[in-house]
């Protein structure tokens, strides 16, 4: 599974407990986009999580005004 290459968001495990506590297992998966970024005058595409992806997108618009 994918991880986000900025953060190292991943794939986190635990269990789903019902009301008479029985345990089964469960995953909570991260919500990854591959993003195409320009780097040295290359374009690569990175995996990202939504997170990274909206504080990013915050930094460049701050960077433009």
């Amino acid at each position: 599974m994918a991880k986000c290459c900025i953060c190292g968001k991943g794939v986190v495990f635990g269990h789903n407990v019902s009301h008479s506590n029985r345990k089964t297992n469960r995953s909570w998966k991260p919500n990854i986009r591959k993003v195409k970024v320009v780097e040295n005058g290359t374009s690569r595409t990175i995996d990202i999580c939504s997170r990274c992806l909206r504080t990013r997108k915050r930094a460049e618009k701050a960077e433009n005004n």
